[in-house]
C-alpha cells in the first residue's frame, strides 16, 4: 500500500480525535490503528514515521510509536 494513501487515512483519524485531550487522542488513534489496520498498513506507516513522518498530523507519529 502506498504511504500517501495511509498518510491521508491516518490524518483523517487524527482530525477526528484532535478535539480530545492530548493523551486520549493519541490513545484513540493508536487503538484505531490496532483494531482496523492490517499488518502491511502498519508496517508502512511505521516505516514512514521512522523516515521522518512527512505530511502526518502531529498526533500520528506519537500514536504510531505506541504500536507494539
Amino acid at each position: 500500500m502506498h504511504a500517501d494513501r495511509l498518510i491521508r487515512m491516518a490524518n483523517q483519524i487524527a482530525t477526528y480525535f484532535s478535539s480530545y485531550p492530548h493523551d486520549e487522542a493519541v490513545a484513540g488513534i493508536t487503538d484505531h490503528l490496532k483494531q482496523f489496520w492490517e499488518p502491511r498498513m502498519l508496517v508502512t506507516i511505521k516505516q514512514h514515521v521512522a523516515d521522518g513522518g512527512t505530511g502526518l498530523h502531529g498526533l500520528v507519529p506519537e500514536a504510531v510509536r505506541r504500536l507494539s
